[in-house]
């Protein structure tokens, strides 16, 4: 009895684990998202000045990638009424959250890279 309250024990932890994974995946998943993440990082930025940052990625996939950010509240958009009209794009507080997760990506990724140049 004891041994399978121990095995629904892990299956619950794995099926938690997975979750959150699952949930992680799903609102950073694509190729753009940590980009555009980390590119504010620095600083607001406004639409044109985040395209050439990150690089190459369309205007129509940028605007659709910070909606999405936006939604999850990764990104806030402010609008200055000036004229011409000026919005710019910062991270928010929550979205500064993901420091941690990018700095390990980013140390396992050049591991990874140096691991297999040198085969």
């Amino acid at each position: 009895m004891l041994a399978e309250h121990r095995q629904t024990m892990s299956q619950a932890e794995c099926i938690h684990k997975l979750s959150g994974v699952h949930d992680a995946l799903y609102v950073l998943s694509g190729k753009w998202k940590l980009p555009i993440v980390i590119a504010l990082h620095e600083g607001p930025k406004r639409f044109g000045e985040l395209q050439r940052a990150i690089g190459d990625i369309t205007p129509k996939l940028l605007s659709k990638e910070l909606k999405e950010l936006e939604m999850n509240e990764f990104v806030k958009r402010q609008v200055y009424t000036s004229t011409p009209v000026l919005i710019e794009y910062e991270l928010t507080d929550y979205g500064s959250s993901l420091d941690g997760i990018i700095q390990e990506l980013c140390a396992w990724g050049i591991q990874h890279r140096a691991r297999i140049q040198s085969r």
